[in-house]
């Protein structure tokens, strides 16, 4: 019933003008680790409905660049939007829109749930995977790498891949997560040459 309703954070976002909630997940990583500044170039996968792309702009400022990839459409979106597969737009499609290589490749890829949590569970690390991928490619040295995961068996498995590509690597499951969720986010920093 909440959920429909709409809480604190959902009430919050609206005010502000943003699309929703989880760009206060993005504004308490900012908080922490400062992964984005201002010129920076920013891939934002899974970006609808474009509440972290519009934070990540309102960061970097106009000498930036803000790259949104989803497989729905965004209106208005504060940059350049391919819309597409992560399977299937080819990597160098996404440095090109960029104009170079990232500073920070964020993540907030969830797939379609189906109510079953170690399915969902599978389906998410698969993504956060192919956003790895991505970041592996485009992420310049001393970049950042932000994404969600879900919870479960393959979740320490994804973080210690995640390790290997990064100097620091974090988890946090923000405070505007809600409680049922199972997701948590891996913040990474200082990209391996």
């Amino acid at each position: 019933m909440s959920y429909r309703r709409g809480d604190h954070y959902t009430r919050r976002a609206k005010d502000a003008g943003y699309a929703a909630r989880s760009v206060y997940k993005l504004e308490e990583i900012q908080k922490k680790w400062k992964v984005l500044s201002r010129g920076q170039r920013v891939i934002d996968l899974g970006c609808a409905p474009g509440s972290w792309s519009r934070f990540a702009r309102e960061c970097v400022g106009k000498s930036g660049a803000v790259v949104g990839v989803d497989l729905q459409e965004v209106g208005g979106f504060p940059g350049t939007f391919l819309c597409g597969d992560i399977y299937a737009l080819p990597v160098s499609s996404i440095a090109e829109a960029l104009g170079g290589a990232a500073d920070v490749l964020m993540s907030d890829m969830a797939p379609a749930t189906m109510g079953n949590r170690y399915t969902d569970h599978v389906r998410q690390v698969q993504l956060a995977q192919q956003a790895l991928v991505i970041a592996r490619e485009v992420v310049g040295p001393g970049g950042a790498f932000v994404c969600k995961v879900f919870e479960g068996a393959d979740a320490g498995g994804f973080v210690d891949e995640v390790r290997a590509s990064f100097g620091t690597v974090k988890r946090l499951k923000p405070k505007a997560t809600r409680g049922s969720s199972v997701e948590f986010f891996v913040v990474a920093t200082q990209k391996k040459g």
